[in-house]
């Protein structure tokens, strides 16, 4: 099983603390998918959004303001395209009714993290996500910072 990563959300990861992880489909049209496993995603600013419709006990998720390229080569096909479009994401009961119980805390959102291929598919990896504060930001990048300068003495 080869996995290949299309794209991922650093400043979700660095503004977020990831407290939970799913994996999820996404629903796109064939010249999305070539745009997408071309590398022509971007995840930066886009969220996941909860959205019932009427009749249905069970929200949809949608991955909302998500960034996917124009394939240029699907010609006709892509005349009124919207890259910025939202996308639904595949996921099943169980998890659903999970990130449903989960989002009501207050402080919590869904992001998405990572976009790849598995098997040919486009997947999304999407977080629950609560949101750092400007000191706990600080103490990443200290952090970091700390951990690069370990390697480059252990280097020499």
């Amino acid at each position: 099983m080869s996995i290949n990563i299309l794209a991922d959300n650093k400043r979700g990861l660095f503004d977020y603390n990831i407290l939970e992880k799913w994996q999820a489909g996404l629903k796109l049209t064939g010249p999305e998918v070539k745009s997408a496993k071309a590398g022509q995603i971007d995840l930066k600013g886009s969220y996941v959004s909860l959205l019932s419709r009427p009749g249905n006990k069970l929200p949809e998720a949608w991955l909302v303001s998500a960034h996917i390229a124009r394939y240029n080569k699907a010609g006709y096909a892509q005349t009124n395209y919207n890259p910025l479009q939202n996308r639904k994401l595949l996921l099943n009961k169980k998890e659903l009714n999970e990130i449903t119980g989960k989002i009501k805390q207050k402080g919590l959102t869904i992001l998405p993290l990572l976009a790849y291929t598995s098997q040919g598919l486009v997947k999304l990896e999407i977080g629950l996500g609560q949101g750092k504060k400007k000191f706990d930001k600080r103490e990443t990048i200290k952090k970091r910072e700390f951990e690069r300068s370990k390697q480059r003495l252990m280097k020499y």
